[in-house]
């Protein structure tokens, strides 16, 4: 919770289990130039694949020597860099601090456990941070504001959306060469891959819609209106339905791929922001930026 900065950890049955304060010492992880407590501002985060870590976005950092945050509606400049959390999720606890870029709010494990990659607002590059070493290995330019990140199921591919663009970075991970998707829409922002790899699917924070672009061709395929400023993104795990966030709305959209109708779009708590779909149960939570959380059971099949 980037504003209470803290980080809170719920678990199935919707219990709060533990609340983790955003507080560092950053000279205690080798950042010596740094003296005292900081605190961060968290913004996503994600795990690696068996789940023991949580790797966690900071907005900004406060504290002595941090005197040029950057904002949403920065241009490229000199502003102060962040930090990228490593929480253990056996003792829940910030277990390793790692330098990046600017503003980096998204960001994504490879499914090989092999790096993070990060995306840095408002240095408008990624960070490619190796898990072995804790280093940042690269830094790929990318554009204006790049944020949602998305790798193909064998780790040799990422996706990023550039928010400031139109496009989509296609990323190999193995030489860090970039190309390009071109002309998907207006600011792209939140990115999934289906299971089969086939096909990508963006939300178009700028258009009100939600595109599908065939991987082989690079190009839209399909498009549904969905809200307001649809913001972030999750697809289910047998790849049939999207649930998007509509921030401006304050909704909720439910997406068939295969023929890309919204079968359903409900009402939210304010400003919903951040969305995860639970491969367990089913169930859909939604983080709204008034900070609260919400839960919904999917329970329509075909509108």
């Amino acid at each position: 919770m980037m504003y209470r900065h803290t980080v809170t950890v719920y678990n199935a049955a919707f219990e709060l289990v533990h609340t983790i304060s955003d507080t560092v010492t950053l000279s205690d992880f080798g950042f010596d130039e740094y003296e005292g407590e900081f605190r961060g501002a968290p913004v996503e985060a994600a795990f690696t694949s068996d789940g023991a870590f949580a790797y966690v976005s900071n907005y900004e950092m406060s504290g002595p020597g941090f005197a040029r945050p950057g904002a949403d509606g920065c241009n490229e400049a000199n502003w102060d860099t962040s930090f990228l959390y490593r929480i253990d999720t056996a003792s829940l606890k910030i277990d390793q601090v790692i330098a990046v870029g600017a503003v980096p709010k998204f960001l994504a494990v490879t499914p090989d456990d092999r790096y993070v990659l990060v995306t840095n607002w408002c240095s408008f590059d990624m960070s490619v941070v190796d898990i072995a070493s804790a280093d940042v290995i690269a830094t790929i330019r990318l554009g204006r504001h790049p944020r949602g990140v998305a790798v193909s199921a064998d780790a040799t591919i990422a996706y990023a959306a550039v928010m400031g663009s139109r496009d989509i970075a296609v990323i190999d991970l193995d030489g860090f060469a970039v190309d390009w998707i071109r002309g998907i829409g207006t600011s792209p922002r939140h990115i999934v891959l289906d299971p089969d790899g086939r096909y990508l699917y963006a939300t178009l924070n700028g258009e009100g819609t939600v595109v599908k672009v065939d991987l082989a061709t690079r190009k839209v395929v399909a498009r549904v209106a969905t809200g307001n400023a649809p913001r972030s993104m999750t697809i289910s795990t047998d790849g049939d339905s999207l649930y998007i966030v509509n921030y401006n709305s304050n909704t909720v959209s439910k997406v068939l791929t295969e023929t890309m109708t919204e079968v359903q779009e409900i009402r939210s708590n304010d400003k919903p922001i951040g969305i995860t779909y639970d491969a367990l149960t089913g169930n859909v939570w939604v983080s709204n930026y008034s900070g609260t959380i919400t839960i919904y059971a999917d329970v329509v099949d075909d509108g």
